[in-house]
């Protein structure tokens, strides 16, 4: 028994469960460890704990009689729900509107301000009403019935006899029956039950039908229509992609829209966007991915294919090129392995996965081809207005002239394998073209030019042997091959000797003892032996094909092992006649269908009831009986074939008629007259002819044919006879002699084991599901088939995909998952330590709706869009985590450049200390040179100007003596003069006095310039001589002072050792009157002479202790230094003695720096001078003061 406090009313049974668990575990465990998840309920047990969103009981006590009427109540409540309406999409938790009340109202809820005394059915509505798109807000489910809406006259949907789902608007009601307006203005009657509500036209069109308001067959359909006529051919089914083929180029593709959905600018459903996410998927979760795609033959399965693997190479394109081969791979496959059919221009005649490999980057890196079940028997039995597989069609109109010669080519309609079908073209498409097209595929796949030329002569090769006729010979209708040019062409392309290829084509060989013997064919052996090896080469050249291309697509070392598949696998096949393979082929979407209901529909509500959600389990149409009919063992169809396959004499009859005997009691199986049964699809009942069952499910060959290939000297038939060589084993039936089967397995096993392996594979990955719609079955662009649609939506279970998503949880994640990605988020005062309880404590810290999640034993499930504001939180929070990391990076970046910065400043400044130093030694060396050439200069000037000087002084000199002489030699001979200018004419007297008196003038000017000249030298002259001589004066006097004060500190210095020396030779303590202060060491000139103290000042006694010593060494130290510092300054006078004559402005500044330098010198050496002699005296006196105590103490003892 369990008391419910009205506290506890709040809380969940699950987190009481938790908190007793963990009250529990608290003794058992270490404090430090988690306490466990709690375990599953066991299988045997219906009961299961409420989720957070439905409250308590209000009981007081809780047993086990109450779990199973909770139990019968709800599963009575599930069946009344079941039957309430068979239209509508399923069991929901409806709320029952009033008759005037309208299902579209939303109501707002407010939990913190609900009163905690409300009534009960106020509460129960209020926990039980569906959450909305929007946050905080509550959208109440809307009821399906009709109540409101035939009030309110609204529009519904009607269903008429024979005619698909009309649209009209409620007139009137009477009793069980209603008149309704159609668009068309006509009035119809039809009864309630065959009425169905419509969505408001705000709906209409929508991306998503989880957005109906109203999930009904004709609003579904009718979105698909409306979206579908506005060439919007893509919508969301849930988690399911639904693709309606538009039958015309639509402007939905390009690299336009691959760059919007790369960037997240579009979000409307599209291939591109699925394709995208399984990406992105990939890359965050390193899961590989697998995209799905299904649907009809002619739904546009293969081109949507195609579409994705070109947004996936634009998203991993590498700098090798490897997208551009992964996409042409499309365009090979399609020429050898796609036809036309009545159905489908370019139907796939064989299933392919393509695995595309990435690198830890994204890269593409290499890829892989599978295929399944090529349809061989097209290759020489085609059904009227079908074709052959596109190649031949191709080769015969796009080969080159040279080409066509060396395979002897002919025009397709002269091929008996083409032209049986009467259909040779294709409307719109150019088949020369698509040959070109596929020769550039070719190269680019990197498929060599002679490997080419092999597959074109093993494909012309199959042409002739189609031509290839037989003539009955005898009456038991044996035959011989008329050897004509079909014979030749076909031995010469094949590699082998023509008259052995029509021995293997008409004989074949029995054991007799040790002998064989050789027997003729009839005509009908003898076609089908040629037709099986016409076939048995295409088959082989295909297999071949692929394995080139994986080799081309090989992955290198960059794999990683992330890969995203794509599946593109025939469609359901139904025709008039339906033979072996489109029972494999409809086998295969049975197979797929299971594989599709498993994910969306078994393990998701499996996952909801094992977990412990709240959950009401949705029905769906399972086809799992349909895989038991085909594979179970030993009476299902594929067993029971094989079985009667391994009898020689087993015909279509006996198969038929072994098939109703066992099967005649499965719902699924249906025996049939004239050798046919049916089978009940998930896609409907197909008829199956089983004339050909046998024939095909052994597909044995010639052992003649086998011999005939390895003796060939082409190199594709040896490899391929070398690929299905086997001991021969002897058969009983003469017609089986010699024919043994080419593989162990039959053609059904084989397929059944490939796709066993195809669906572990994709078990393996996440997988994405797109549903492809064939929109009508003429191929006309804007057609829409209503019933033909609504018929592939049920078949494919797309409406019970819709009400799954719609009501389930489509994101989960485990607690710890949860917990290590949201943790972080919680305050730091947050105390849980289990993964659960923080799980819960997250949603409570970011107000998440309970109606919004629910929590599991194991996992959270969220609804749609509820993830993404915890994304957003998140990517907030570390957004400005990576600011706050990035500035204190940043500061510490800074810090250190700022240190290192530091250091390599100082470490500059020493280097360039150093370097500077060595300048300034260099400089101050060229300076002194520099003086004493200046200075040479100055005194070779100076001679120079003296030797002028002098000259021009004797020259003038010598000039007055001349003159003087001249003159006194005219006085004594003047008549000889006067006489000689008498002489001269009167003519040339003027102009000689005129001369002589020009330089008269000019010899007057040039003396006056030289003796101002001279003047201005002999000034500078007397300026320097005067300089000189005060400069010696100068020299002179600080020489003298230098001395002085030099003889003053010698002095001090001596008097200090002197005094020092005296107490230290004192032998005994004695009074010494003469005692100097510290006080009197304040002198300017530092002398050492003893001072004569007043009467009071006390006595010092020195001892020989170390203490004196130590004053003594202090000023040994300080002479020493003086000496020292005596010679350097000399050294430096003398220098600047020596160069003052030759610069006398920096003669002027040295000596008064070296004056300042010696007044700084001579100042602090007084200074640690007097400190010498202060520490001196203290020693001393305090020496003398001890030894006075103790000698007193003495002298008291002794009294």
């Amino acid at each position: 028994m369990l008391s419910i406090s009205p506290n506890s009313m709040a809380r969940s049974s699950l987190e009481e469960m938790l908190d007793s668990l963990r009250q529990r575990d608290e003794n058992e465990k270490p404090k430090d460890m988690p306490p466990a998840l709690p375990a599953r309920p066991r299988s045997t047990s219906r009961a299961r704990l409420p989720s957070t969103k439905r409250p308590l009981p209000t009981s007081s006590e809780i047993g086990e009689p109450d779990i199973a009427e909770s139990s019968s109540n709800s599963n009575a409540e599930k069946e009344e729900r079941k039957g309430l309406r068979r239209n509508s999409f399923g069991s929901k938790n409806v709320r029952e509107t009033k008759p005037g009340e309208s299902p579209y109202q939303m109501a707002a809820s407010d939990e913190k301000g609900h009163d905690l005394k409300a009534d009960e059915e106020t509460k129960a509505n209020l926990t039980n009403s569906k959450s909305g798109l929007l946050q905080g807000f509550r959208e109440p489910e809307l009821d399906d019935n009709l109540g409101y809406f035939i009030k309110k006259k609204l529009r519904v949907w009607c269903r008429l006899h024979n005619v698909p789902w009309q649209s009209g608007q409620i007139q009137s009601t009477s009793g069980e029956k209603a008149s309704v307006r159609l668009l068309d203005e006509s009035v119809v009657t039809v009864p309630t039950q065959d009425l169905l509500p419509a969505n408001p036209d705000i709906l209409e069109g929508v991306d998503d039908l989880i957005q109906l308001s109203y999930l009904n067959e004709p609003s579904v359909l009718h979105n698909l229509q409306y979206r579908y006529s506005r060439d919007i051919v893509y919508s969301k089914a849930g988690p399911v992609l639904v693709a309606v083929n538009p039958f015309k180029d639509v402007q939905l593709y390009g690299n336009d829209f691959v760059t919007a959905y790369r960037q997240n600018l579009l979000d409307s459903p599209h291939v591109y966007a699925l394709a995208d996410t399984a990406y992105n998927e990939m890359m965050t979760d390193g899961i590989n991915q697998s995209i799905i795609i299904s649907g009809e033959s002619g739904a546009g399965k293969t081109e949507t294919a195609k579409i994705a693997m070109q947004y996936l190479a634009a998203l991993g394109g590498g700098s090798g090129g490897i997208e551009s081969e992964v996409l042409l791979t499309s365009c090979l496959l399609e020429a050898f392995g796609n036809a036309k059919t009545a159905r489908n221009n370019n139907s796939s005649r064989f299933g392919k996965l393509i695995e595309i490999h990435f690198t830890a980057a994204g890269k593409i890196c290499g890829a892989k081809i599978q295929t399944f079940l090529l349809e061989k028997s097209r290759v020489v039995q085609l059904a009227q207005g079908e074709r052959s597989y596109h190649i031949f069609y191709q080769l015969c109109a796009g080969a080159p002239d040279d080409l066509r010669g060396r395979l002897r080519l002919k025009r397709a309609s002269d091929y008996s394998y083409l032209n049986q079908s009467d259909c040779l073209t294709i409307h719109d498409v150019d088949d020369a073209q698509k040959f070109h097209m596929l020769m550039d595929a070719f190269n680019t796949t990197r498929i060599c030019k002679d490997d080419q030329e092999h597959a074109f002569e093993m494909l012309a090769a199959v042409l002739w042997l189609g031509n290839i006729s037989f003539l009955v010979i005898d009456n038991e209708n044996h035959i011989e091959v008329v050897a004509d040019e079909a014979v030749t062409n076909a031995a010469g392309l094949i590699g082998c000797g023509i008259q052995d290829l029509m021995f293997a084509l008409s004989t074949y060989s029995i054991q007799a003892g040790k002998d064989k013997v050789a027997k003729n064919l009839t005509l009908q052996q003898a076609i089908d032996t040629r037709d099986s090896l016409a076939k048995f080469i295409y088959a082989s050249l295909f297999d071949w094909l692929v394995e080139k291309i994986n080799l081309s697509l090989a992955m290198g070392k960059q794999h990683t092992g992330r890969s995203i598949s794509i599946l593109d696998i025939y469609g359901f096949e139904s025709f008039k006649k339906n033979s072996f393979e489109q029972f494999c082929i409809n086998y295969a979407n049975e197979r797929l269908q299971q594989h599709f209901n498993r994910h969306l529909f078994k393990l998701e509500q499996e996952g909801y009831e094992l977990d412990g959600i709240d959950w009401t389990k949705i029905d769906f149409e399972d086809n799992q009986d349909c895989l038991d009919l085909f594979e179970k063992r030993p009476l299902g169809l594929i067993s029971l074939l094989d079985e009667e396959s391994n009898f020689p004499k087993a015909t279509n009859l006996t198969l038929t008629t072994k098939l109703k005997q066992h099967l005649k009691g499965n719902l699924r199986f249906k025996g049939e007259r004239d050798g046919a049964f049916t089978v009940r699809h998930y896609a409907g009942e197909v008829l199956y002819d089983t004339g050909e069952f046998l024939e095909k499910n052994r597909d044995l060959l010639h052992s003649e044919i086998i011999q005939l290939l390895s003796s060939c000297t082409s190199q594709l038939s040896q490899l391929f006879a070398s690929m299905l060589k086997q001991p021969q084993k002897p058969a009983s039936s003469p017609i089986q002699v010699g024919m043994p089967a080419c593989q162990k397995q039959s053609v059904a096993t084989k397929f059944k084991d490939q796709l066993f392996k195809l669906m572990q594979q994709l078990e393996s990955t996440t997988p994405h599901f797109i549903r492809c719609i064939k929109p009508n079955n003429k191929h006309i662009p804007g057609m829409f088939d209503k019933n033909l649609v609504l018929e592939q939506l049920r078949c494919c279970g797309v409406l019970e995909v819709v009400r799954i998503a719609r009501s389930g949880y489509p994101t989960r994640m485990t607690h710890q998952e949860f917990t290590r990605r949201y943790g972080f988020l919680l305050p730091e005062n947050h105390t849980c330590q289990d993964p659960l309880s923080t799980s819960v404590a997250i949603l409570q810290q970011f107000d998440i709706l309970p109606e919004m999640y629910q929590v599991g034993y194991t996992k959270l499930y969220f609804r749609t869009g509820q993830i993404g504001s915890l994304e957003n939180v998140r990517k907030q929070v570390l957004q400005g985590t990576l600011e706050v990391q990035k500035c204190f990076r940043g500061h510490r970046a800074r810090r250190y450049f700022h240190e290192l910065k530091g250091g390599v400043v100082t470490l500059q400044s020493y280097v360039r200390g150093e370097i500077a130093r060595k300048e300034y030694s260099i400089l101050l060396s060229l300076k002194k040179q520099a003086a004493c050439k200046k200075l040479d200069e100055q005194l070779m000037a100076v001679v120079q100007i003296q030797s002028v000087i002098r000259g021009w002084l004797v020259r003038r000199y010598f000039s007055s003596l001349q003159d003087s002489k001249e003159s006194n030699v005219s006085k004594r001979r003047p008549g000889r003069r006067s006489s000689e200018i008498k002489d001269l004419p009167l003519e040339v007297l003027p102009s000689i006095v005129e001369e002589l008196q020009k330089r008269i003038l000019m010899t007057e000017a040039a003396l006056g310039r030289k003796e101002k000249e001279n003047a201005a030298l002999r000034e500078q002259v007397q300026q320097f001589e005067s300089r000189w001589s005060e400069y010696e004066t100068k020299m002179k006097s600080m020489e003298e002072m230098w001395q002085k004060q030099m003889a003053s500190l010698q002095m001090s210095l001596a008097a200090a050792k002197k005094s020092l020396g005296n107490d230290n030779t004192t032998g005994q303590p004695e009074k010494h009157h003469g005692a100097q202060s510290p006080s009197f060491y304040d002198s300017e000139d530092m002398s050492f002479g003893p001072h004569t103290p007043s009467g009071s000042t006390p006595t010092r006694i020195l001892n020989n202790g170390t203490n004196t010593n130590g004053g003594l060494n202090s000023i040994s130290t300080l002479a020493n230094e003086f000496e020292q510092s005596r010679r350097n300054f000399d050294h430096e006078a003398q220098a600047i003695v020596e160069v003052k004559s030759a610069d006398t402005v920096n003669s002027v500044e040295d000596i008064r720096s070296l004056k300042y330098k010696f007044e700084a010198w001579k100042k602090d050496f007084k200074v640690r001078l007097r400190e010498a002699k202060a520490k001196a005296h203290r020693l001393g006196y305090g020496d003398a003061e001890k030894y006075r105590r103790k000698w007193w103490g003495k002298r008291t003892k002794r009294f």
